[in-house]
């Protein structure tokens, strides 16, 4: 565990008003990936999800896996600071963040979705309960 970074051990409902505004009203990118993948994906996946004191994009449990669509408000120093620290705190509580830009869900949208295909396959395939046995290569 790296030093320096507080592992919340308690989940903040505070954040569940804030994560169902955000649900409403999600940005083209957020609702290109939900409705053009993730919501038909055969692995539930949550959008606006509270996982202790953040709101994730986009969570699947099954596979402990996030997903983040960064626009350009997450280049700014202070933003890249905090997107650092709250990676390490969710890689500590072994869930894997996966960052994808505006651009790649706007100009690369098979390789986002190859991409976190291939993850929860390969994450899920020893798995009894993967809805994936026998389609992993």
């Amino acid at each position: 565990m790296d030093e320096g970074v507080d592992v919340p051990q308690e989940y903040n409902g505070d954040l569940i008003p804030r994560a169902k505004q955000m649900r409403r009203n999600m940005t083209p990118r957020e609702q290109h990936l939900w409705y053009g993948f993730l919501s038909g994906y055969p692995v539930r996946f949550r959008r606006q999800a509270v996982i202790y004191h953040y709101i994730a994009d986009f969570y699947c449990d099954k596979a402990k896996l996030v997903i983040e669509v960064d626009g350009m408000q997450h280049m700014k120093p202070d933003a890249m600071e905090y997107d650092k620290i709250r990676t390490q705190t969710f890689n500590q509580i072994d869930i894997t963040v996966m960052r994808f830009t505006n651009d790649d869900v706007d100009h690369r949208f098979d390789y986002v979705r190859k991409t976190i295909d291939q993850y929860i396959k390969a994450k899920l395939a020893a798995s009894s309960e993967s809805p994936f046995r026998g389609d992993v290569a």
